[in-house]
This record gives structure tokens, C-alpha cells and sequence, in this order.
């Protein structure tokens, strides 16, 4: 049967987005983290005093829902903030922030490795630069 949903790029990317997603959600939750949490101490580690509103153009989060998830590390014990100036602060990993994250690179790099499995070898290669074609204009 010829579908005409499963010829267009765009169905075929959330359709992959999803299952993806749901298998990177159950792998995480043994760590109590989101997708979303990980993504934040993963960037905080590589971007030390980065202010949320970096943080936020970064990984494409609007500003509005950046206080919440930041509260929520937070209060977990997993950042904390640090004054930058008289008027802005950098977020930290603390200790524990720094030990879960690592455990968080070890699942997402497990996970890439499983998820490229099912990805024809010979379009491994090509995959990441048109993934990021799609989102990233500086990646042109």
C-alpha cells in the first residue's frame, strides 16, 4: 500500500521523534530526569555560570518555562545559582547535579548508540548535519 503520510519527510521525522523520545524518557526516568532536565545539566556542565536566558537560547526554551525547570533542579540539589554581576547569576552543578550528569551522558550515549543501530550504515554519516540542517541555520 502506497501512504501518503509516509512520503513526506515531516511525518516520517515525528513519527522517528516520538518513538524516540519515548524510549529516551524511559531510560532517563531511572534517574528521576526529563529529557529536558538532562539536556540542563548536561549544557550547565559544559557552560559553567551560563544564565538561564542563555541556557534558554541554547536549547530553544522560552524564557516563561526556563524558571520553573531551573526552581526544579534546584530544589533537587542539583544547581545552584551564582552571582555573575549586581544583576544577573550563572547557573552551577553541584556535586550531586555533577555525578548525576554524568550517569544522564552515560544512558544518552548508550541510547545514540542503540538509536543508530537502526540507521543503514551507509546514511550514519548523513543523518546528524541533515538533522541539524532542519533547526540549526548556523550549521549551513
Amino acid at each position: 500500500m502506497d501512504d501518503f503520510l509516509k512520503r513526506l519527510p515531516g511525518y516520517n521525522l515525528r513519527r522517528a521523534s516520538t518513538v524516540i523520545l519515548s524510549e529516551l524518557t524511559d531510560g532517563l526516568s531511572e534517574l528521576d530526569l526529563r529529557p529536558s532536565d538532562a539536556s540542563m545539566l548536561i549544557t550547565i556542565d559544559d557552560h559553567p555560570r551560563v544564565t538561564p536566558s542563555e541556557l534558554g537560547r541554547i536549547l530553544g526554551i522560552q524564557r516563561a518555562n526556563m524558571v520553573p525547570m531551573v526552581v526544579r533542579l534546584e530544589d533537587r540539589g542539583e544547581i545552584v545559582r551564582i552571582k555573575r554581576d549586581g544583576r544577573s547569576f550563572g547557573l552551577e552543578l553541584t556535586q550531586k547535579g555533577s555525578e548525576l550528569c554524568n550517569r544522564a551522558k552515560a544512558i544518552l550515549l548508550k541510547y545514540e548508540e542503540n538509536f543508530l543501530k537502526r540507521v543503514p550504515p551507509e546514511h550514519r554519516e548523513h543523518l546528524l548535519p541533515a538533522l541539524r540542517a532542519l533547526w540549526d541555520h548556523s550549521a549551513s
